[in-house]
Order: C-alpha cells, then structure tokens, then sequence
C-alpha cells in the first residue's frame, strides 16, 4: 500500500517525517511511503512577525489542504504548530510519543538581568520578561540551524528554542538550560509530533499512536481552544502526566495568570475570567 507522508520542507521537518516513516514501518511491515515536501506561508516569509502573516496555522494549512485535495495521505506536524481545534473533514489519528516538552535556553547557561534574548513567540517573550523584566527580549524567526547562525550574527546573549527540536537535530549539545515548566510553561502539544489524516482513514496511523501523548496534548489544546488563543496570544498549556496547567499573560510580562485544574475547559474559561479582570479580556 502506497502512502504519501507531507511535511515541511526543513531540515527538522524532514527530519521528524522521517521517524515517523521509521514508525509506521515497524507498525504496518510492507507499507510503501513517499515523502512529499510542501511549503507552508510561515515557510516563504520568514521575517514578518507571525501575526502579519496570519492566524496561528502558519505553518499547518498548506498541508491540511493537500490532505483535503487528496495530494497526500498522512499530513506530519509538530504538535505545537497546529490551531487548536481540527478543521473539519480532519483529524489527528496519531500523537507519536512526546520529547521534551520543554524551551531551551541557548547561549547560555541562566537568565541573567539585561540580557538580549530572541525569540519570535509571544508566549516565550512574555513569561520571559515576567522572569526577568529587565530583558531585552528581540524578535527572531526562521529554521532552527538559521535561528542558532543569527544569534551569533547578532551578538544576542541567548535564543531560546524547543528542546525537542534541538534534540532530534543532534543539536542537544547547543542547550545552555532548559526551563523548568515552572519557569516557562510550553505551547500547547510542544514536543510532541501530530499525524493528520482525512476523517475515516485513522487506520493509517492508528499503529503509532502513544495513548498517553493523546491524552495530554488534547487536554492542552482543548484548554487553549476554550480561552480562544490565536498565534499571538501569550497563552501556555501543558500536561505533565498528573495535573494540567494553563496560563495566559500580558504581552510585556507585567501580569501572568498561572492556574491548574483537571478540565480543561473548566481550567480555560478561569483564565479567559481572570484576564478580563485584569484589563486584558477581549
């Protein structure tokens, strides 16, 4: 049986399309797979911030259209990347099991006062500037092998990144730190890779799927779909196995609320009430 797996066309993309690739040969002996590379609108314009270019899926719709379109059959995402509900006619029929889910610090080894930080997420540069308000948090896009050339370009102290990335690249050894999710809470599904399918067609993936990454990262994406986070947002939700937690921020990090509770939901709409008491509701 011939399946087509779309991925981006990066080196971390390709690189996790290809354990998927390795999974799904352990799982169905015999499957024949070919990998289609598709570039995505956060692909072709790597220097607007993320909110110019569009809604959080920046990097997930080209794919989920080829899916629509029958172009491809298996649509391979970091979990971290998709919205937060599925779009119809297609649902996740696999998490494979997470990575580190949490952000790495790199360039060095601990937040110091006055450092010059890049990130291009609002959620990062918010719970940094709540950790240290003294920061010079700098915006940063582009892969992550471009991402690490910039901050020496740059002469920035530090970028912080996903250590699950870093890992999967062989780069683990460019991490200074890697935050405790106490001091920095990571996005929805981070670490975790999502295969997408056309509703029905489940069976395809079915025999990768890690039962307790789906558990987690769907309680953390049903949270942030209740607070209604788009891209921008400074919005954080993360399972860690016994407690869901879930926050949401002002944008320079002078307020974070910061709650745990087992519903999601219940747990979403806390934190949309308690942004609203704060000035920061919609």
């Amino acid at each position: 049986m011939l399946v087509r797996l779309g991925s981006r066309g990066s080196r971390l993309a390709l690189s996790q399309a290809e354990i998927v690739a390795e999974g799904l040969r352990r799982s169905a002996p015999g499957l024949e797979l070919v990998l289609v590379p598709i570039t995505t609108t956060g692909d072709r314009d790597r220097t607007r911030p993320f909110g110019e270019i569009g809604a959080r899926g920046v990097f997930v719709k080209e794919l989920e259209e080829a899916l629509l379109a029958a172009r491809i059959d298996v649509a391979v995402h970091s979990a971290k990347d998709m919205t937060s509900t599925d779009v119809e006619g297609l649902v996740v029929g696999a998490y494979l099991a997470r990575d580190d889910p949490r952000d790495a610090l790199c360039g060095a080894e601990r937040v110091r006062p006055g450092m010059r930080v890049g990130t291009a997420s609002a959620r990062r540069r918010a719970q940094l500037l709540a950790l240290e308000p003294t920061l010079s948090v700098e915006p940063l896009r582009g892969n992550v092998d471009t991402r690490l050339r910039k901050r020496r370009e740059r002469g920035l102290d530090a970028i912080v990144l996903a250590a699950a990335g870093l890992d999967r690249l062989g780069l683990g050894a460019e991490i200074g730190l890697r935050f405790p999710v106490e001091e920095l809470l990571p996005e929805a599904g981070q670490g975790a890779i999502a295969l997408q399918v056309r509703a029905g067609e489940e069976q395809l993936v079915r025999g990768v799927d890690d039962s307790e990454t789906r558990s987690r990262v769907e309680a953390e994406r049903l949270c942030v779909a209740t607070i209604g986070a788009g891209c921008l947002a400074p919005v954080a939700a993360h399972h860690d196995g016994r407690v869901l937690t879930a926050l949401v921020a002002a944008e320079d990090g002078s307020w974070v609320e910061r709650h745990s509770g087992p519903d999601p939901r219940t747990l979403g709409e806390e934190l949309l009430a308690a942004a609203a008491a704060r000035g920061g509701g919609r």
